[in-house]
């Protein structure tokens, strides 16, 4: 289990200065979507595959390479990586191999999540990308994050035209909502605030099937560098795995 709400630190400012407004940026627009998504064989098996995890079904190479043209199915396992690159930078879903060589593949959300909202039988459109951002800027903001912060990330990928099709309708109520009844987010007045404010911190159920490692190693991953790279981020969440292991 993740460290307890008490040890959440309020260290934002120092380390927002140290990672800087860039990393932020790229949190909220992954750049493995600008080369991955455009991809017309990529974005042919992307929708499959949400519609396998919506449906909670297994998927197969077969179905897969059916999906494909024959003149690019021996480009399928460049094509593959790419797909299960997308779908867990830009999804925030695992495709993972069952009993390998078996080639059947299991969708499940990332970073030890149980939630896998999706929004209905009509829009196959995975909402666990966005429970990944929120999670990520809190992280980064020192554990807690204003609604303004919240409401940059609405801003920011509504403007981004390759997201349309991972679109959540109604954001800020999923936000304040949906992922607080879920217990992912916390949702409170910010202590001592005059005039009152709110703000946003990870929930119980979050701190239970996630840590800070889990979320920065993803970070790391869209933005293609090293997790150690992120010096105070790195430290944190290097601290909790420590002090788990001694729980």
């Amino acid at each position: 289990m993740a460290s307890s709400q008490n040890n959440q630190s309020n260290e934002g400012s120092s380390k927002q200065d140290e990672e800087g407004a860039g990393t932020s940026q790229k949190v909220l627009i992954p750049q493995i979507l600008q080369n991955v998504v455009l991809d017309d064989k990529v974005s042919k098996l992307v929708p499959i595959l949400l519609f396998k995890y919506q449906k909670k079904e297994l998927i197969t190479k077969e179905e897969m390479l059916h999906s494909v043209d024959e003149d690019y199915h021996e480009h399928f396992p460049l094509i593959f990586r790419e797909v299960c690159k997308c779908m867990c930078l830009g999804c925030g879903i695992d495709v993972r191999e069952v009993d390998p060589p078996g080639h059947i593949y299991v969708l499940i959300p990332v970073l030890g999540l149980t939630y896998n909202g999706i929004l209905g039988d009509e829009e196959i459109i995975p909402k666990i990308d966005l429970l990944i951002v929120i999670l990520t800027v809190i992280f980064m903001k020192g554990n807690r994050a204003s609604e303004e912060d919240m409401w940059e990330v609405v801003r920011t990928r509504e403007k981004l035209p390759q997201w349309k099709r991972f679109f959540v309708w109604e954001p800020w109520k999923f936000i304040t909502e949906d992922l607080v009844r879920e217990q992912y987010l916390e949702y409170r007045q910010v202590p001592n605030s005059d005039p009152a404010s709110l703000e946003f911190l990870w929930g119980p159920r979050t701190l239970a099937e996630t840590s800070k490692m889990k979320i920065l190693q993803h970070l790391a991953k869209v933005c293609r560098r090293d997790p150690r790279s992120y010096t105070c981020l790195y430290e944190e969440a290097l601290g909790e795995e420590q002090e788990s292991d001694y729980a």
